[in-house]
């Protein structure tokens, strides 16, 4: 058996959690064109017959401004250490730029490759500016990949998969993430908010679990002011019924999935608040 864990790294919106979903072939991360919707580690499992890779999905690295952006920050660099593999992500459609150069000074690149994502979107241009300036960081090894057509995903997988030790199973089988189910679904609530909801409003969302008697689940909705609430709900309740109505799509059937808004003044920017939360 080889077996190991691989951790992908990144600013903020480079396709992470897409590449992580599609390497697992199952959605085990909630994806969204804000910046920073990935807030935990999450682990997404792949298992073949004698192989297990374990790919460690992390928040966005970026500049701090609140207790959440600390929090989640930490959560990326701690996900470094003590893994088999790191994988630095670039955007094929942006520059490379101090963003992508500060992450890289936080990792032994000569030890870590370079995956440029999103090569579909890209002009040629783009992908061979973005190409050639990714070579300064004298990686191991470098992909250029499409999480969304699948292109250069088997060598990447090919390339992950023979570097792996001999080692244990370290999920069952038939696992696809190490995530609770309970915070599964809050994600998938949140991820419906960050696609129904306006601009200002990812950063001050957050989504718990309050009941869970099975099929019968409560999410709890924070936001930080009165009016964040008005909008969460919409006119008449509107908002929240399409976000309960595309959260329920991805559970199993005979849900029951009740959703509830409450104001929690400035949550991002308390320490004790965020932590509660499970930041």
């Amino acid at each position: 058996m080889r077996s190991g864990f691989v951790t992908l790294v990144g600013r903020p919106n480079v396709g992470k959690s897409t590449l992580v979903n599609a390497m697992c072939g199952r959605k085990v991360s909630i994806v969204s064109d804000k910046p920073q919707t990935t807030r935990h580690r999450v682990m997404g499992v792949l298992s073949t017959a004698d192989t297990q890779l374990v790919f460690v999905d992390t928040p966005g690295l970026h500049k701090p401004q609140t207790a959440l952006g600390e929090r989640v920050n930490a959560t990326a660099l701690d996900s470094v250490s003590d893994v088999d593999v790191v994988c630095l992500v670039i955007d094929a459609t942006k520059p490379f730029g101090s963003g992508d150069k500060w992450v890289a000074r936080h990792l032994d690149m000569p030890n870590a490759i370079v995956i440029v994502n999103k090569i579909d979107a890209a002009k040629s241009n783009q992908l061979l500016a973005q190409l050639t300036a990714v070579n300064s960081l004298n990686a191991r090894e470098y992909f250029p990949v499409s999480a969304v057509t699948g292109a250069g995903m088997p060598e990447l997988v090919a390339y992950l998969t023979a570097q792996l030790p001999e080692g244990p199973e370290y999920f069952p089988a038939d696992t696809i993430s190490d995530q609770p189910e309970e915070r599964w679904v809050a994600e998938l609530v949140r991820e419906q908010l960050l696609a129904v909801t306006h601009d200002e409003l990812p950063y001050s969302i957050a989504t718990r679990v309050t009941e869970w008697e099975w099929p019968r689940v409560r999410v709890e909705i924070i936001v930080e002011r009165d009016s964040q609430k008005g909008m969460v709900i919409g006119k008449g309740g509107l908002v929240l019924k399409e976000v309960g109505k595309l959260a329920r799509a991805q559970l199993p059937e005979g849900v029951f999935l009740e959703l509830f808004v409450k104001v929690d003044k400035d949550w991002q920017r308390k320490p004790d608040r965020v932590e509660r939360l499970g930041y």
